[in-house]
């Protein structure tokens, strides 16, 4: 039983993903890249993404143990990998999810007749954003149990959760103001599906030589679960697919608890070649009243274990007697308090900041001038990434280099640190036929020979029908 409580909690934890996309951030000719910053340069007249695959992201990661580390087939007993991989961990680990799903997208420039240096998009997108410290003391305490443990103090604050699926309707402003300077911002509605959180727990749990039984379970809780969107999906008019899904559509077009936030960002031409730009994006809030349901367990307890004897009773009392008044003191001992109380959550906000140098001039075959509309062959350059998280910040580091292939093919190329690896590369192609618009990105790919030991997975993928700029 202990081991599979422990391996429960670890196979939850195997994977992690995170939201950082470093290979489309500053990707000119991906419409997409004006997500990440609101006031970036725009490569294009105008856009439309095709829908539910304009933009598809899906990014994991570990910062401890790999699936590798305990189901590998190496001649080592289960029981010793999974110890060891739970104990090669602590609380600061964290798994996060992020998934995101452009359901539609579009986009154009306007302004005067002869330059367009302004830019409208918007659309409306789906994300999954979750992230789960590891639970160091309760999986130490599922392993070993408590036997080997008297008298050592668990930390309950280990456990910290937030979980959301929502939909976001965004509008977004790109001008530019001259050759050396673009802003932008992006207002955003949001609409929760689902939230589940539990992230501000505090407690102990300790068990000492008792007095009148062989030992005492000395509790100090105050643990916290808050959820909205759940509790009517058991209800009889969502008990079927059908109802379900009718639930969910209708919370993705703001039917569900709703929130406001915004993205702001900017790109300087320091000089013709070098280039700093930067991008704040979801500040913003989503407050939770429809469909809210709160678990809330606080209090000094003390449990005494069960009466190794069972009582003398002359036949008054059988043994499911005696279980089920045990049982009963246990649940009274823990009263759960349940609560339908609003409550407000505060999106992840999340920073980007990179600096950038282009080089390699593109110049016409028939002559020796400078091609305007193309630009630089070359770039590269290094961004920070960072995302607001319950503990602490999220960070990643990355450097790149950028390629014009020839015309109607761009690379990119990208090194990151991050918490996952030291050592993740990464590639993406975008690719212009005719006026459509493909991209691909990998992360981590060198990894992908045995995807069960990889410290981190990412790929992206879209389709885009292109307005390009030098079309009337």
């Amino acid at each position: 039983m202990k081991i599979r409580s422990t391996l429960i909690l670890f196979l939850l934890w195997f994977v992690s993903f995170s939201q950082n996309k470093q290979i489309v951030y500053g990707f000119l000719e991906i419409p997409q890249s004006l997500i990440l910053n609101p006031g970036g340069k725009v490569g294009n007249k105008g856009y439309i993404g095709v829908p539910l695959l304009s933009h598809i992201h899906v990014n994991g990661g570990t910062t401890g143990a790999t699936v590798y580390d305990v189901f590998a087939n190496d001649g080592v007993n289960f029981n010793t990998k999974l110890r060891n991989a739970v104990n090669s961990m602590n609380d600061n680990d964290y798994i996060s999810f992020n998934q995101q799903l452009d359901l539609f997208s579009a986009g154009f420039a306007f302004g005067s007749s002869y330059e367009k240096n302004e830019y409208l998009s918007f659309g409306l997108y789906q994300e999954l954003d979750m992230i789960n410290y590891f639970p160091q003391d309760y999986a130490i305490l599922a392993l070993e149990g408590n036997q080997n443990n008297i008298n050592k103090v668990f930390d309950l604050s280990d456990f910290s959760l937030s979980a959301e699926v929502i939909s976001v309707f965004h509008m977004g402003y790109n001008k530019k103001v001259n050759s050396k300077l673009n802003y932008g911002f992006r207002g955003k509605i949001y609409s929760s599906i689902v939230n589940v959180n539990s992230t501000r727990n505090k407690g102990r749990f300790v068990t000492v030589p008792g007095n009148d039984n062989v030992y005492d379970h000395i509790f100090d809780l105050n643990l916290k679960l808050r959820t909205s969107g759940i509790a009517s999906l058991d209800d009889d008019q969502n008990s079927d697919s059908e109802g379900a899904i009718k639930t969910i559509a209708n919370r993705v077009l703001f039917g569900g608890n709703l929130g406001l936030g915004f993205d702001v960002g900017f790109s300087y031409n320091i000089t013709k070649q070098w280039t700093v730009d930067g991008s704040l994006l979801d500040i913003g809030f989503i407050h939770h009243s429809k469909d809210v349901e709160n678990h809330e367990l606080k209090g000094d307890y003390v449990f005494e274990g069960i009466n190794p004897i069972f009582p003398e009773s002359n036949g008054s009392e059988t043994a499911d007697d005696y279980w089920s008044e045990i049982e009963e003191d246990f649940e009274e001992l823990f009263n759960i308090d349940v609560t339908n109380k609003s409550y407000t959550t505060w999106r992840p906000i999340k920073l980007n900041a990179s600096l950038n140098y282009a080089f390699g001039e593109k110049k016409e075959e028939d002559c020796n001038c400078i091609k305007e509309e193309l630009g630089y062959l070359n770039a590269t350059g290094v961004q920070l990434y960072a995302v607001n998280r319950p503990r602490r910040p999220q960070l990643a580091l990355t450097t790149y280099y950028y390629r014009y292939l020839f015309k109607g093919l761009r690379l990119k190329a990208t090194y990151t640190i991050d918490s996952y690896s030291f050592y993740n590369l990464g590639i993406g192609l975008s690719a212009h036929i005719g006026r459509m618009n493909f991209y691909a990105m990998a992360d981590n790919f060198i990894q992908y020979k045995n995807i069960y030991d990889a410290e981190g997975v990412s790929l992206q993928l879209g389709f885009n029908y292109i307005f390009k700029k030098n079309e009337n």
